[in-house]
């Protein structure tokens, strides 16, 4: 397979977690949603960004699933075993790609479970992390009051809510940065919760890209009533 070229992009898809708080039958990326499995959706999208190279998609060990989906079948979506965190697996994915791009080469991570988001979305990270040496990430301001609370239902504080983004994906690094601030972080067993944390524990500073409040994660069963209700309505507007 050719090197990227400077303007090319590859993605990671991790797909290999059950989604436990969906209290379904199936892990959450294979729930329908408008007829296609939420991974469908996710994949799609992605599919249809320009500048695309390739995506990989790290998969659980007893996933039987994913065989039954086509998509998953086209040439440019390269399927892989993931591990057993999120981190693992966007890690074996990256290492799977180690004859395949520059150090300097883009990677964004994307959550399987968020079907909704846009083309000019990805186009806009990717404009403006261009010449960063780094990379960063898709983020909202966080709108809603927050409170700190205790055992669960105390109270303690109202957060000052200026200086704080919700993170979203994608989330777009350099190759040899990411590779190396993951691994790094896994091996001192440190908490990683999405790959900019990875980034920011290794000392890196990265940026957020301003995202859309529709892009959301599917993550409980009231979400996906909201996701078919945001891609009708991406739909009617295309």
């Amino acid at each position: 397979m050719p090197l990227l070229t400077p303007h090319r992009y590859w993605f990671v898809v991790p797909a290999a977690g059950v989604g436990a708080r969906m209290n379904a039958d199936k892990p959450k990326q294979y729930l329908l949603l408008a007829n296609k499995t939420i991974l469908e959706h996710t994949l799609s999208r992605i599919l249809a960004f320009p500048g695309l190279a390739g995506i990989v998609v790290p998969l659980s060990k007893d996933d039987n699933r994913w065989t039954a989906l086509t998509i998953l079948q086209h040439p440019l979506v390269h399927t892989i075993h993931g591990g057993e965190s999120r981190a693992d697996s966007v890690l074996h994915g990256l290492n799977y790609l180690a004859d395949k791009v520059h150090e300097s080469d883009w990677i964004l991570v994307h959550d399987a479970a968020r079907p909704c988001i846009t083309l000019e979305r990805i186009q806009k990270l990717c404009d403006e992390l261009a010449e960063s040496e780094t990379g960063g990430i898709l983020a909202v301001p966080v709108s809603d009051t927050l409170k700190q609370v205790a055992d669960n239902i105390y109270i303690q504080s109202t957060v000052d809510r200026k200086p704080l983004w919700q993170a979203q994906t994608p989330q777009m690094f350099r190759y040899g940065l990411l590779r190396d601030c993951l691994k790094k972080t896994i091996d001192k067993k440190q908490n990683i919760t999405d790959e900019s944390s990875a980034v920011e524990l290794c000392g890196y500073r990265s940026q957020v890209v301003e995202g859309r409040s529709d892009n959301i994660k599917i993550t409980r069963p009231d979400d996906l009533l909201m996701a078919e209700f945001i891609l009708n309505q991406q739909e009617k507007r295309s």
